[in-house]
This record gives structure tokens, sequence and C-alpha cells, in this order.
């Protein structure tokens, strides 16, 4: 069954094509954020100075996140709320305060459009981007906690082979801030994919700032939640990304059983 999508945001402007949520009414076990799903740059920012080559690369977007996060939402009737806007113009991953929300260089790229911003260009892009972005999460979620329907969020992300001249042999990451239930019950079941290389907190954790989205979207509503990056050399084709996203599914289903199975005791406690 084909995906329904709509604006998150009612009105026109740049806020109302900011984000997209895909699925809206889904009620499977799962939500999924994809916060990097777009390279898009609008044109107010005049693609931000990038050369051409920039402006698509790794650090503008995750590559083939969107899809994996469009199989699992196929595969578990989810939702999916993605940003449709680069994350050089801002991420959506980052709270509004932190430079790297609306970095001035990316790894060894520098983004002239983002240097020298005022506290005035900040907040219209936090405005724009940003918060459109949290009220559609939010939306789902707290309909979602109004009709008492177990959920666990999920964001994914994709992440470039090689970092600074430095390669990397992770393949898929697990990670997690001060709540591992979802990543332990999915790291339990990483042997079922012997031939993968799967880490804990790799290769990036919560010391680099990565797992906003979890602790914001998850904590107000008490929600198990983990964060998945998957080496983007792994995502190159439609064929490969359904392989490692049937993949993914090994893990994840298992692990929500055994969280649903957690929560039932604890009920019956």
């Amino acid at each position: 069954m084909p995906l329904a999508m709509n604006t998150a945001c009612a009105g026109s402007g740049p806020s109302a094509e900011a984000v997209e949520v895909l699925n809206a009414q889904g009620a499977g076990p799962v939500v999924i954020l994809c916060e990097h799903a777009s390279h898009r740059i609008p044109a107010r920012y005049a693609g931000l100075g990038l050369s051409p080559q920039a402006a698509v690369s790794h650090a503008a977007w995750d590559p083939g996140a969107l899809e994996v996060a469009v199989f699992l939402s196929e595969a578990f009737d989810a939702p999916v709320i993605a940003s449709t806007v680069s994350r050089l113009v801002y991420d959506c991953n980052r709270p509004p305060e932190e430079a790297s929300a609306m970095p001035a260089v990316s790894e060894l790229i520098d983004v002239p459009g983002n240097q020298n911003l005022t506290e005035a260009d900040r907040l219209e892009r936090e405005v724009s981007v940003y918060r459109p972005f949290c009220a559609a999460v939010d939306s789902v979620l707290r309909e979602r906690v109004a009709e008492n329907l177990p959920t666990v969020l999920i964001t994914i992300h994709s992440f470039t082979p090689v970092y600074f001249g430095a390669s990397r042999d992770v393949e898929i990451g697990i990670l997690h801030d001060l709540d591992r239930r979802m990543a332990d019950a999915i790291l339990a079941r990483a042997p079922l994919l012997a031939h993968r290389r799967i880490e804990r907190n790799a290769p990036y954790g919560p010391q680099d700032g990565v797992t906003h989205s979890l602790r914001v979207h998850s904590l107000q509503h008490g929600l198990a939640n983990v964060m998945i990056e998957v080496r983007n050399d792994l995502l190159q084709s439609k064929a490969a990304i359904n392989a490692i996203s049937t993949e993914l599914l090994m893990m994840i289903e298992p692990a929500l059983l055994e969280l649903r199975d957690m929560r039932m005791g604890a009920a019956n406690a």
C-alpha cells in the first residue's frame, strides 16, 4: 500500500515546506524520524555558497536514510517524520544554541552561507526549519499517547565510510543516550547478522551531541528509543537499501517483542 504524504504544518511560507509526514495515521509500534532526509536548500539561502558537489555530498544530508525509513514504515505501518531541508541550513538533530545546528564548516567543507550569521539569521532558520519539524514530531507522538498506542521512537541516519581521511570499519551503529532499552534489545540480536560489523554508539555517541532528537522527543513521553546509523556505501542502490533494511528488521522485530513483553510483565507485576 503506498504511503500517504502530507505536510505537517498548515499554511504557506517556509515553515509549511520544511517537514513532511509519511503514513501519519500508521498505528504500528514505532515512529520513525529522519532528520537528514534531504539535501534541498531553499532558494532564499542562495545555495549557502556551496559548490554543486558539496551541496549534494554527505555533509548536506544522509544518503539512503529516507529510503530505509520508508522501508521500515511499510514493514511496521509506522509514521515517518522527515525534514525536507538540508542539514547545512539547519540540522534538526541539534538544538538552536549549538554551533553545529548551522555549521560554518562540515568536515572538510566550508559553508560560506553559514559564516557570520546574525542572531536574526539563526532565529529565522530555527523558526522556519527546526520548530516545524519538532511540532510535527510532537503532534504525531501526542496523538499516539492519547490513543494509548505503544510506541518506540527510532531515528534513521547514514554516515560516510571515510571521515577526515580515516576509514570507518563499523557498518551499522546502534546509538542511545541514557535510555538504552531498545539499543540493548537490538544489540542482543546482532549475532543474527554475523557478517556485519555492528557497534554500540558508533561511529558517534551521545558525547558528540547526536542524540538530541532522542532526548527531546522521547523523554517527555517516556518512550523507549534508538538511533540507527548505516554506512552509506551500503545504501547505493535500491537492491542494497532493501537488503540492509531487511537485515535491520531481523534485529528490530524481536527487539520490539522483547520490549512489549517487558511492558506487559511490568503491568502485571
